[in-house]
């Protein structure tokens, strides 16, 4: 529970006392021993080396100091909580689980001594901590936007020393938004998706399960332990891991580390003793593609072990594409836009300063004008909306290839009230959303075609404006409008399949990604776990950012300002360039440059998919 909210902070150089708490940087060669009620600044730290340790209470604190300092000390970095639980009595500390949840708050927890003699016969002190809710981080290590007020009551005794103790206290941690940047970090875990078709080369595709660990204190022994204990709750309907059930780190094995040549070794527990090669080496893709970006340097190589010391299986990073694909297992060669004609028209992604060209087919050829297209994420195919959006088309991107009728139509008034931009899947499904406010559905069309399938929405609150299926098949990213309001949420794809048919298709378990903005313009998968949006918050100018598919802001730099954005396209591949529409028409933003225009008459852009 993190304590900056409630009292003014102020910075000291070396350490900082906070009633009976403290915080000690590393490396500090004194403590002062006196001090009032104020604490210091909760700023980032820079520098990855500095860890942040409590001060125990003094002796003879007032319940308000064992209260403060107790907050204080669970915003470091002690990696068991032991001085935190040194403001405990014994049987509170041993009660106490802390790794249950954490809940962010806006400013973090204002302390307010409601009463003495809290409870009958006693003279006990109790304090409620209050605050804003931002989020909660579960025991799975899953966060989650939340909001309301927090409320909560630590209760304290004076034990037979004469010495205050809380001895009543909520389950988990509490601090606020900036006490909770500085401690956590964000982490994407792999598993494989399990209701999709295999992905490129018929390897299995793998899907990010972004989870929050403490930035500090151990974090790649706690990402691989949240690894083997499997998918968050809401992912885990939809993926598979390779490492077999109650798998763990052989006991007595507390920390892991690369050596000197980045070489992890994963010591295993007899759970996985008996896999055969194939799927160990699966189980150490997962372990790389997690461990990625995990460490400065990363992680080139991983062995994992028996439960007897042998060795299971050896993978390097460079082998693990190979094993398994994360997105579609291929970089797009292309972006596309719609031209001043309303054909769809292509721009090499290589950047080599060409020209834009119609895509070779019909839909580059002009025989139909659209307002809005996808590409198909092999890019051998797309989809086309009419101008007036009232028809979907696909075609093939063949020279000679012809259009042929269109494959789905909308009955809505207006342009506005009728098709989507379409997207595909990883499997090769196109899913577009037919906005009629009579019949308002999310369709997918198999493969791009024959009868659309209805698909099943049913915490759906409002009417899709925007889809965009992630490569990986299993989430789907919707911009919904309710109210004059519009939301971008995030919801997990279950596919039902009876015989080897497919019998149905939901989105399920939507939620919320930026519960902050009132309005959504545009939006598109930027990462494996991240989106780019563009919208505004309440009374707000619009604004560009990026958003974790849970909620929580990524550490990214936000994109540079533009104006006027109507749509905006990039790829999972986070290396490719920002593509936008604008007041400017069609503008592209690299990497360490500024938004470049690409054409003055432009529309749409897309990525494949």
């Amino acid at each position: 529970m993190g304590a900056e909210g409630g009292r003014r902070r102020r910075p000291l150089r070396i350490g900082v006392y906070v009633g009976c708490g403290a915080v000690l940087l590393a490396g500090c060669a004194s403590m002062p021993d006196s001090g009032d009620l104020r604490g210091v600044e909760s700023t980032p730290r820079q520098d990855a080396q500095v860890r942040v340790f409590a001060m125990p209470p003094r002796d003879n604190a007032r319940p308000e100091e064992i209260v403060q300092g107790f907050l204080e000390a669970l915003t470091s970095d002690d990696p068991q909580y032991e001085t935190a639980r040194k403001y405990l009595t014994e049987d509170a500390g041993q009660k106490w689980k802390p790794s249950s949840s954490t809940t962010v708050l806006a400013d973090g927890p204002s302390t307010v001594a409601d009463r003495t003699g809290a409870r009958e016969g006693s003279d006990d002190y109790a304090y409620t901590l209050t605050g804003a809710k931002v989020a909660t981080v579960d025991a799975q290590h899953a966060y989650a936007p939340d909001s309301g007020r927090y409320t909560k009551t630590v209760y304290l005794t004076q034990q037979k020393d004469r010495q205050w103790r809380i001895d009543g206290l909520p389950q988990g941690v509490v601090m606020g938004k900036s006490d909770f940047q500085r401690n956590y970090l964000s982490v994407n875990k792999y598993y494989f998706a399990s209701t999709v078709p295999t992905g490129s080369g018929g390897r299995p595709g793998a899907v990010a399960d972004p989870i929050y660990v403490r930035k500090e204190v151990d974090p790649m022994t706690e990402t691989v332990q949240a690894l083997l204990k499997g998918p968050t709750r809401w992912l885990d309907p939809v993926v598979r891991s390779s490492f077999p059930t109650h798998t763990a780190l052989k006991k007595g094995v507390s920390s892991l580390a690369p050596d000197d040549q980045n070489e992890l070794t994963v010591p295993l527990n007899a759970k996985a003793d008996h896999v055969g090669q194939t799927q160990c080496t699966k189980m150490a893709a997962q372990l790389l593609f997690t461990l990625k970006d995990l460490t400065p340097t990363g992680v080139d190589e991983v062995k994992l072990q028996r439960s007897d010391g042998s060795q299971l299986c050896v993978l390097g990073e460079d082998q693990a594409e190979s094993v398994a694909s994360r997105g579609t297992g291929k970089r797009p060669e292309s972006q596309y836009f719609l031209d001043g004609k309303h054909r769809l028209v292509r721009l090499p992604s290589a950047g080599s300063g060409k020209a834009p060209e119609p895509v070779p087919g019909a839909l580059g050829e002009g025989d139909k004008a659209l307002r809005a297209a996808a590409v198909s994420r092999d890019e051998a195919g797309a989809a086309g909306v009419s101008l007036d959006g009232r028809s979907l088309y696909v075609g093939s991107l063949v020279s000679g290839g012809s259009l042929g009728e269109a494959v789905l139509h909308s009955d809505g008034r207006t342009e506005d009230d009728r098709l989507t931009t379409p997207s595909w899947d990883g499997s090769g499904d196109l899913w577009v959303a037919d906005r009629n406010p009579k019949d308002p559905r999310l369709l997918l069309l198999e493969k791009g075609a024959g009868e659309p399938v209805v698909v099943r929405t049913p915490q759906l609150d409002g009417r899709v404006q925007a889809v965009r299926v992630a490569a990986d098949g299993v989430r789907v990213a919707l911009v919904v409008e309710k109210g004059g309001k519009t939301s971008l949420q995030v919801g997990r794809i279950e596919r039902e399949d009876k015989g080897g048919e497919r019998t149905g298709v939901s989105v399920l378990e939507l939620r919320s990604v930026t519960p902050q903005l009132e309005e959504v313009t545009a939006m598109s998968w930027a990462a494996d776990s991240q989106l780019v949006v563009v919208g505004r918050e309440s009374g707000g100018v619009q604004q560009m950012r990026y958003v974790q598919v849970d909620g929580s802001t990524p550490l990214r730099t936000p994109p540079s300002a533009l104006t006027g954005v109507k749509d905006i396209a990039a790829s999972e591949d986070e290396r490719l360039p920002l593509v936008a529409y604008s007041v400017d028409g069609i503008v592209r933003l690299s990497s360490g440059s500024q938004w470049q225009k690409v054409v003055k008459d432009g529309t749409a852009p897309v990525y494949p998919g």
